[in-house]
């Protein structure tokens, strides 16, 4: 029938999320056409799926006769916004992955599921004037109703049952107890946004150099700019940030404030709240669906006037977005590692120019990336060079371990410095990137080394549970006592993780109050803002710790910092190994010394000649980005270059190669001699087998982005057309971070 007559039929293209990087096109009455950016229910082979409509069309390349229709249609608008939909219609295309994955992943889980959008708003439990006369001894037989009613008063007296179940123990029957006590009393209906707190104040007089970066950035707001705030650690980022964001909202603006790790949001989001006075939704995996969907929600609608998350808050919808803000921009957290493959922070850069608006891109230790597009003038760079108040930067001592013993990790230099500031009533910090006990369980007998199974790496021991893990594929099992190789007893432990230093220094320092903050501790649900807590009131006195307090964390009574074990990434394969590592150094040293008491800072090394630690210790992270690039710039490696890798893994030995080798073929005569892309020769992973599966790369390099896009396109369809794809599994990586 001819598309105009009354009874033709519309086609709807869908984007549903299968690993398909193409629309799927599905008959609709022409009466009630969905909007694009709806979700809808289509058939797809035997099962339905929650689709998302983007484009409605009037023929289509497939007959009509074979075209399903769509089952129903769920929204009367677009989910997303239509900018937004526009966003992850380009992620899509710029990180050549499925747009139905894409669209999907944006989603609340219970909108994937074809729930309603706005979530359902369940019971809260609030706490009644009977509480403010109730003796904590009434409970003191029944110490899970203490726990709930400590946790409801510490919520602002009101809390949903699925909150207080998560964090205490046999929360349902206590719950029942308190309600006919008449110490809680259930309401219908609670609030699905966190209650905005009432604004302090002012805060801090701002230093000359806080107060000419405000104002350069407040001047940006309404037109898009990408503003670099290169400051020290301890320089005052955040108060910049809080000012800029009271400018937005004045405006009548959202704010988008995106932190790299989960660790940081519960002192920044305390924070916000204190200074801002604003309602904020916060988003980040630690949280359960329903909280993630409230957030989401909040967002949407905009009830929530700053959004603060990690990596996939960038994908929040907001419709009156008015400023974004990366705090610690050169993180390696921003980019996803799996699946959909997205860099945060650049995917913010493209969202803040749709939307015209600013881009703060915040740090102590810019990406080289970043540092690059600053001094060409694609970005403004805004420099806070001195720390906040009268804080100075700490001293910072190489220790060479080639001259100093260091059993357990820990030299005598570095064990007095201990002791002299636990003497002064001051805290230090431990800081070890390797968890567990120790990372080699050998056999002096006969040379056995714990190996994973599955893995080309060791297994880590962890004491405590009598335990060896592997950090890579999660496998467990329980620690030998005598040598599976020849029955010996001489078993010993080899390298030094957070458990064996945690276990020395108790042995040191018996009175000293430790925490260890790493995976293992602050695994449950509440237990790392438990003990930042506990930190930040002064209830530590040594910390030892992973990644996870190297960055964004402000102890004022922090004035020494040990750094143990720091050579494992100055001779990674990795290319980028020595810049992270380095931006690493700079940013927990600078948790030293940044309340009034001057800080020091021990690098123990066994290579104090290396190139990369004197402008370390100069505080020169200019100087340090300088030799780094200068070595990209010779290498031909990014910024100065850019890179794709494709990978491949298998559970057969040889099949991934041969695989890639068959892609190198393919990818030279789509070339076909055409200049500025290169196709290099595929390598086993330098982590061959992981999981049980054996895995290769094979690395795509183009003098311009220009080029290698369209080479992607056309390369990536051969590839999913040949036979062999179908056998096993892999991805492409645009501008990947990790070569591994």
């Amino acid at each position: 029938m001819p598309a105009g007559s009354p009874h033709a039929e519309s086609i709807a293209r869908v984007a549903v999320p299968v690993p398909v990087r193409r629309l799927f096109d599905y008959l609709c009455d022409p009466a009630a056409l969905p909007a694009r950016g709806a979700r809808v229910v289509v058939p797809f082979g035997r099962h339905t799926l929650i689709g998302i409509v983007l484009e409605i069309a009037a023929t289509s390349s497939h007959p009509t006769a074979r075209l399903k229709r769509v089952a129903r249609v769920l929204d009367d608008e677009a989910v997303l916004g239509e900018p937004l939909t526009a966003l992850l219609e380009w992620s899509a295309r710029y990180y050549h992955y499925p747009v139905g994955e894409v669209l999907h992943a944006a989603l609340p889980a219970a909108a994937r599921r074809g729930a309603p959008l706005a979530p359902s708003t369940p019971a809260v439990y609030r706490v009644t004037e009977r509480v403010e006369r109730c003796a904590a001894a009434e409970l003191k037989r029944a110490p899970v109703q203490y726990e709930v009613l400590r946790l409801v008063v510490g919520r602002g007296g009101v809390a949903r049952l699925a909150d207080i179940a998560g964090e205490v123990g046999g929360a349902r029957r206590a719950v029942a107890a308190l309600v006919s006590k008449g110490w809680l009393r259930r309401e219908e209906g609670g609030p699905p946004a966190a209650p905005a707190a009432a604004a302090s104040g002012p805060g801090p007089v701002l230093s000359q150099d806080q107060q000419r970066a405000r104002q350069q950035i407040i001047d940006a707001l309404g037109h898009f700019q990408v503003l670099v705030l290169h400051g020290v650690t301890g320089s005052g980022k955040t108060e910049v940030y809080l000012h800029v964001v009271k400018a937005a909202l004045q405006r009548g603006g959202q704010a988008l404030v995106l932190v790299p790790e989960i660790a940081l949001t519960p002192q920044l989001v305390a924070r916000f709240r204190q200074r801002v006075g604003v309602s904020i939704a916060v988003m980040h995996s630690g949280l359960s669906d329903r909280e993630r969907h409230d957030a989401w929600w909040a967002a949407r609608g905009g009830a929530a006037a700053v959004v603060l998350g990690t990596r996939s808050a960038v994908f929040a919808p907001m419709p009156r977005l008015g400023v974004i803000i990366i705090d610690e921009e050169h993180d390696a957290s921003y980019k996803q590692q799996e699946g959909f493959r997205y860099h945060a922070r650049d995917i913010a850069i493209m969202r803040a120019r749709r939307a015209e608006v600013p881009v703060i891109l915040g740090s102590a230790t810019p990406s080289l990336e970043t540092l690059v597009h600053a001094d060409s003038g694609r970005y403004r760079l805004l420099e806070l060079p001195s720390r906040a108040g009268r804080a100075a930067l700490p001293r910072v001592t190489l220790l060479d371990l080639r001259r100093l013993p260091a059993p357990d990790g820990l030299s005598p230099v570095l064990l007095d410095a201990v002791e002299r500031c636990l003497g002064r009533g001051e805290q230090c910090l431990i800081f070890i990137n390797r968890r567990g006990f120790a990372p080699v369980v050998m056999c002096a007998g006969c040379g056995w080394q714990a190996q994973c199974r599955r893995c080309d790496a060791r297994l880590t021991l962890h004491k405590r549970s009598a335990r060896l893990r592997c950090h890579h594929c999660g496998a467990d099992l329980p620690a030998p006592k005598q040598c599976p190789g020849c029955g010996s007893d001489a078993l010993y432990r080899v390298g030094t993780g957070t458990q064996r230093v945690e276990e020395a220094l108790a042995k040191r320092f018996p009175k000293a109050r430790l925490v260890r903050v790493d995976r293992d501790t602050t695994s449950g649900r509440g237990q790392l803002e438990a003990q930042l807590n506990d930190i930040a009131e002064g209830s530590a006195d040594i910390l030892i710790g992973t990644q996870m307090l190297s960055k964004g964390h402000d102890f004022p009574g922090l004035t020494l910092v040990g750094i143990v074990n720091v050579d494992q990434g100055l001779y990674s394969l990795d290319f980028r190994a020595p810049e992270r590592l380095f931006q690493q150094l700079v940013q927990v040293a600078g948790r030293a010394g940044r309340g009034q008491r001057a800080g020091h800072v021990l690098v123990q090394t066994l290579h104090p000649e290396n190139p990369y630690f004197e402008p370390i210790v100069r505080h020169d992270y200019r100087g340090l980005a300088a030799l780094a690039l200068q070595e990209r710039r010779q290498a031909h490696y990014p910024p100065f270059s850019h890179l794709a890798l494709l990978r491949a893994d298998s559970s057969r030995a040889e099949e991934a190669l041969a695989f890639l080798r068959e892609a190198r073929s393919c990818g030279r005569r789509v070339l076909d001699g055409r200049p500025g892309v290169a196709v290099m020769d595929p390598v086993p992973s330098p982590m061959e087998r992981r999981a049980g599966r054996y895995r290769a790369q094979l690395l795509v390099v183009a003098q311009r982005r220009q080029a290698l896009h369209p080479f992607l396109d056309e390369w990536l369809d051969e590839l999913d057309a040949r036979p062999g794809s179908r056998r096993l599994r892999w991805s492409l990586d645009v501008d990947p971070l990790e070569m591994y």
